[in-house]
């Protein structure tokens, strides 16, 4: 319960520079009095100023500095909740907000906002308009319940009831669902990255090995035809060799031809100096008879023998030199082969060379393949690779379970949404309470001797129904009846506020209720259940009337005076006026 104890005012609308004091928990009922524009109502506007950060009537903040001293304005209002003590101070020109429990300065870093806000939410768990249906029946700008709307009417039954903290819990989940709707989407995107970076990587380690796998074969089989090559080669020299060898051979023994080239050269020289001689001895013979050297003459005997004996000698020689010549043209033709095998031999041995070399070429090669077969085996890139797909697939699944938590939690919130919304768990609070707000509500127009039916359903729209049933709305009451539904309704919620106990409050503060349309009967029963209430209430009730007899149904009064442009207010009560 929330025990207002003390308000204070300076230069704050009418009042100047000195401090109007009210000991709000002191008397039962207290009337307050004076003339108009003596400021009477200025502690409604003080106290929803203080709490509220404005007025409780229609007046801009510009407005609240007294006109005259334009500055200074200050309100303090203490209370206590259980053990605890409060004080609110607020200023203008300067302006200042400060709260204080227990006399230490609550949270002087936090925001301007955020600290009225915890005063309304965390402290008085009412905010203006739910303080003002509970506290204050005022005239002029009040609203009454009944001229609410709909949704600030339910505002209003949540305070009372204590359950605007599921409104704001469905605020802060709303606010949390839309943070996860959006881990949401983005977790749908978090996760098609990491996969298609899981399957890019995949696919990069697929290929690396394929083409490992590739490059190996084809190196392996480049080795083998390699090696195949080498064979072919080797077996081709092989053959040439053996050629070769026999080449060789062949030629050791014509290397022998020559030297009987030689001699057969020789022996057909010979012979054919031999066969000139034996021309030239029988030219000689025919054409000479005598001898050049002696002069004796040559017998035709002689000359016939001796050219018949050269005759057969140069025919012998001519025989022999055809056979000479024979033989020469056969050892020429050995030679001229020879020769031929020579320059094969040779040709055999360059093929033989570039088979040599080719050989070493192609084992060259193969071992450098051997060497590169080896580093494949090792593949440190795929392993680098390997270790990132690790990586890869970690986040994957991290990602997978950071995404189901948000899945989840959405799913969670969905379920906690639905009791939160007006429909869950408030309705059905709200509709245990209805009858009882009916109750009251009729217990007290009762006793103002307004005998109607009234009745809110759980939506908060009324349904008044006369004795004879006839079915009436709020609007078409006469102003006196209008009064006596609103005083009504607010006792009713004062009644329900003490017991839930978080929204009650000591403080009941009524303006002019006595000096518009209430008549002298209505008036009587107004004062009886004001009376009946002051055992548990300090109640304010602002008029102009200040006649005896409605001087004597309370405890104390404050009058206020205007003097000199600026109000004050003067205490008295019954056992010290």
């Amino acid at each position: 319960m929330i025990t207002f104890e003390t308000i204070a005012w300076k230069n704050f609308l009418s009042t100047g520079d000195q401090w109007t004091d009210i000991q709000l928990d002191d008397a039962g009922a207290t009337l307050i009095v004076g003339t108009n524009g003596a400021g009477k109502s200025t502690m409604l506007d003080a106290l929803c100023f203080a709490l509220f950060n404005k007025p409780f009537r229609k007046i801009s903040k510009g407005q609240l500095v007294n006109s005259i001293n334009e500055k200074g304005t200050k309100v303090q209002v203490t209370f206590s909740i259980g053990r605890d003590e409060y004080r609110v101070f607020r200023a203008i020109k300067p302006n200042l907000f400060e709260l204080y429990k227990n006399n230490k300065l609550v949270d002087q870093d936090a925001a301007t906002k955020d600290t009225q806000k915890y005063l309304e939410q965390s402290i008085l768990k009412l905010n203006f308009k739910s303080f003002t249906q509970v506290v204050i029946l005022g005239s002029s700008t009040f609203v009454p319940f009944m001229q609410l709307g709909a949704s600030h009417r339910r505002e209003v039954i949540e305070d009372l009831l204590d359950i605007k903290i599921f409104s704001q819990m469905n605020t802060i989940l709303k606010d949390r669902y839309k943070t996860a709707y959006q881990q949401s989407k983005d977790c749908s995107n978090l996760l098609s990255i990491a996969e298609e970076k899981l399957k890019s990587q995949e696919k990069l380690i697929k290929s690396l090995r394929e083409v490992n796998s590739v490059r190996r074969q084809e190196k392996e089989d480049k080795v083998i035809q390699n090696k195949a090559l080498v064979t072919g080669i080797e077996s081709q020299r092989s053959g040439l060799n053996e050629e070769l060898e026999q080449l060789d051979k062949d030629l050791i023994e014509t290397e022998e031809h020559q030297n009987i080239l030689s001699d057969l050269k020789s022996k057909s020289a010979d012979l054919k100096s031999e066969m000139k001689r034996v021309s030239k001895d029988m030219k000689f013979l025919k054409s000479h008879d005598t001898c050049p050297t002696c002069t004796q003459t040559i017998s035709t005997e002689f000359k016939e023998d001796k050219i018949d004996s050269l005759t057969h000698s140069g025919v012998d020689f001519a025989k022999k030199l055809k056979q000479e010549q024979k033989a020469i043209e056969d050892v020429v033709s050995i030679i001229d082969q020879a020769n031929k095998l020579s320059m094969k031999a040779h040709e055999l041995r360059n093929d033989i060379s570039t088979f040599d070399r080719d050989i070493v070429r192609l084992e060259s090669e193969n071992l450098g393949i051997e060497k590169e077969l080896s580093s494949l085996v090792a593949a440190p890139k795929i392993e680098k690779e390997e270790h990132i797909l690790k990586t890869l697939q970690e986040d994957f699944e991290d990602t997978k379970i950071d995404c189901g938590n948000v899945a989840k939690k959405i799913d969670e919130y969905h379920t906690v949404s639905s009791l939160l919304k007006d429909s869950g768990i408030k309705s059905r609070i709200i509709k245990k309470y209805v009858p009882i707000f009916n109750q009251l509500i009729n217990k007290y127009l009762h006793s103002m001797d307004f005998f109607v039916n009234f009745t809110l359903d759980e939506e908060f729209n009324e349904v008044i129904k006369s004795r004879h049933r006839d079915i009436f709305s709020y609007a078409s009451f006469s102003e006196g009846e209008k009064q006596k539904i609103d005083l009504a309704l607010l006792f009713t919620w004062r009644d329900i506020a003490r017991m839930k106990n978080s929204a009650a409050t000591n403080l009941l503060l009524l303006d002019e209720v006595f000096d518009s349309s209430l008549d002298t009967n209505a008036t009587t029963d107004l004062l009886k259940i004001l009376r009946r209430m002051t055992d548990k209430s300090n109640i304010y009730v602002i008029s102009h009337k200040m006649i005896d007899t409605l001087l004597d149904a309370f405890e104390s009064s404050l009058e206020f005076v205007k003097e000199n442009d600026f109000s004050s207010v003067r205490y008295s009560d019954r056992d010290n006026p």
